[in-house]
C-alpha cells in the first residue's frame, strides 16, 4: 500500500505542473488580449478606424488559442470556471467578428445588438481579471492594472479628437 501511495505522487506532481501551465497559458491569453484590445482603442483615437482592420483581424485570431484553452481545459480536469470564461471570449470574438468584418452592421448605434456585445466583453474582462487573480495575486494584479488601462484606452478612443488650429 505504501509503494501505490509513492507512486501516485509523481502523478499527482504531473497534474498540479499541468495545472499550473495552463493557469499562465490562461494569464498569457490574458495578456495578450489586453494588449491586442489597448493598441486597437488607441489607434482608432489617434490614427482612426481606417488603421485598425489589419488589427482587428489579428485580435480575432484569437479565438484559435480560446478554443484549445476550453479543450484542453477539459481534458486537464481544469476548474470549470476557466472553460466558461474561455466560452465568453470565444462569443466576444465570434460577436465581434460577425458585426465588424461578416455583416457590417453599425451595432455601436442599435442597443439591442449592443447589449449583448457590452454583456459579453464586461464578462470577458472579469473573467480574465478574476480567474488570473484566484490563481496568483500578482497576476491578478498585472490583469486588473491591464484592464484599468484598457478601459482608460477605450474611453479615450470614443472622444472626439482636437483640432489643432
Amino acid at each position: 500500500m505504501v509503494e501505490n501511495i509513492i507512486e501516485m505522487k509523481p502523478l499527482e506532481m504531473e497534474s498540479k505542473e499541468m495545472a499550473g501551465m495552463f493557469e499562465n497559458y490562461y494569464f498569457i491569453l490574458g495578456v495578450v488580449n489586453n494588449l491586442f484590445l489597448i493598441s486597437i482603442f488607441l489607434t482608432v483615437k489617434f490614427w482612426g478606424t481606417s488603421k485598425v482592420k489589419v488589427m482587428g483581424i489579428a485580435y480575432l485570431s484569437l479565438a484559435a488559442p480560446s478554443i484549445y484553452g476550453i479543450l484542453i481545459a477539459r481534458q486537464l480536469d481544469i476548474p470549470a470556471g476557466y472553460s466558461i470564461f474561455l466560452g465568453i471570449f470565444t462569443a466576444f470574438l465570434l460577436l465581434e467578428g460577425l458585426y465588424e468584418y461578416v455583416l457590417k452592421v453599425p451595432f455601436r448605434n442599435n442597443w439591442k445588438l449592443l447589449v449583448p456585445y457590452l454583456m459579453l466583453y464586461w464578462s470577458m474582462n472579469y473573467g480574465f481579471v478574476v480567474m488570473s487573480w484566484e490563481n496568483s495575486v500578482g497576476q491578478g494584479r498585472i490583469m486588473l492594472g491591464l484592464f484599468i488601462v484598457q478601459l482608460i484606452s477605450n474611453i479615450l478612443s470614443h472622444t472626439k479628437k482636437k483640432r489643432c488650429e
